[in-house]
């Protein structure tokens, strides 16, 4: 059986889409699969260490702001017709090399429109070869679906022409995907859920500074962050738990300039870092998490089971984070703090709320790494199988 996968994934501003992939990357290659990872947004320093086989880095191309309405290339200039032509060829051309058993695309056709020309064509180039491969659709448990239902029709009208199945990484428990897109219904039959993907375990225990008793704070990539961290700021200014450490992760997107605003002056039992490897085991062993609601970073507290606080980021068109932290507060898993009505006070309240009762026993599936692994597998099993005789 063929066991070669390319996997393309475009993270735009924050690392959530990326950071899912290698775990599902992980995953697939402990299957026994060679996965050719194709990445089209800005390098992160540990992708060559990525458990794909080969890491295939296009021209990066990133969002000039969280608004994701003007795209620009990574040193900030325009995009240029020369950069799309590159990044179509190292695609096609990584295609060629893997002759894949099956195409994992992220995200699109939910989102990513903007790279649907490089996409078409990798589709294209599929249909072309023999045996042809499965064509599948990698998407988290709640998208933000176009605002013109016409685009929502296009959606639908590409999964059911190009896609052999949409893997959706959720569990229909907490939330399906019809949730938040409306045509969920029309696709049907392409649906697969697998379960959510979480970071693998850990291999080693945390730094001997323990984190037992911290406040831990933490924005993801922290592109978007930046408030919720001035606020985590000005809150153990004004005394909130000040018997425990508050321990600030900013992330490796949030502008130089706002990091050195955040470490000027910083009260005692304050540390502000940019990010830590060990974040998963710091989650363990902290009193309380205050963070936003992004997938990867809801699952790794979850998993966790500490208590939590979070602020979903809700600016613009953004749904996904608000819709996911109140399927879990609803739970009575977290407490909340919505983005618009965020201050000292009402966080620090927030947190002492969260203090004051155990999260509940979770009641959803997280194997979804592995779970992507045999469902992958399986697929490409039934398709190499000859037809019964008629």
């Amino acid at each position: 059986m063929n066991t070669s996968i390319l996997f393309y994934v475009q993270h735009l501003l924050g690392i959530g889409h990326l950071r899912r992939a290698l775990y599902l990357i992980e995953a697939l290659a402990d299957a026994g699969f060679a996965v050719t990872l194709v990445s089209g947004g800005e390098p992160l320093p540990d992708l060559g260490s990525a458990a794909a086989r080969r890491v295939v880095q296009l021209p990066p191309i990133r969002a000039s702001d969280p608004s994701f309405k003007r795209l620009i290339a990574a040193d900030g200039g325009p995009l240029t017709t020369a950069l799309w032509t590159a990044r179509g060829e190292q695609l096609l051309a990584a295609f060629a090399e893997a002759r894949p058993a099956a195409i994992v695309i992220e995200a699109y056709p939910f989102g990513r429109r903007a790279f649907r020309h490089e996409l078409q064509a990798l589709i294209g180039a599929a249909r072309e070869q023999r045996p042809r491969p499965l064509v599948l659709c990698s998407v988290r448990d709640i998208v933000v679906p176009p605002a013109r239902e016409s685009r929502q029709h296009e959606t639908v009208a590409r999964i059911s022409a190009d896609f052999d199945a949409v893997l959706v990484h959720g569990d229909p428990r907490l939330v399906t995907l019809e949730a938040s897109f409306p045509l969920t219904a029309a696709i049907a039959d392409k649906l697969v859920y697998t379960g959510y993907v979480v970071a693998p375990a850990p291999s080693g225990a945390a730094e001997p500074s323990s984190a037992e008793d911290e406040v831990l704070v933490s924005v993801g990539g922290g592109a978007m962050g930046n408030g919720l961290l001035r606020t985590a700021v000005a809150a153990r200014r004004q005394g909130w738990l000040s018997a425990c450490r508050w321990r600030l992760l900013a992330g490796l997107n949030l502008p130089e300039t706002d990091f050195a605003a955040l470490t000027t002056d910083l009260p005692p039992g304050l540390v502000v870092e940019r990010y830590r490897l060990d974040f998963p085991e710091l989650l363990r062993r902290c009193r309380v998490s205050v963070s936003q609601a992004g997938y990867n970073t809801v699952l790794e507290i979850l998993a966790a089971r500490v208590p939590a606080v979070l602020v979903p980021f809700a600016d613009l068109r953004e749904s996904e984070q608000t819709l996911r932290a109140e399927r879990l507060a609803a739970r009575g898993i977290v407490e909340i703090v919505p983005e618009q009505a965020l201050s000292p006070a009402r966080l620090g309240a927030a947190i002492e709320q969260a203090l004051r009762r155990p999260p509940p026993p979770i009641d959803i599936d997280t194997s979804g790494a592995r779970r992507t692994a045999i469902i992958i597998r399986e697929m490409i099993a039934k398709r190499a199988s000859p037809a019964p005789a008629g």
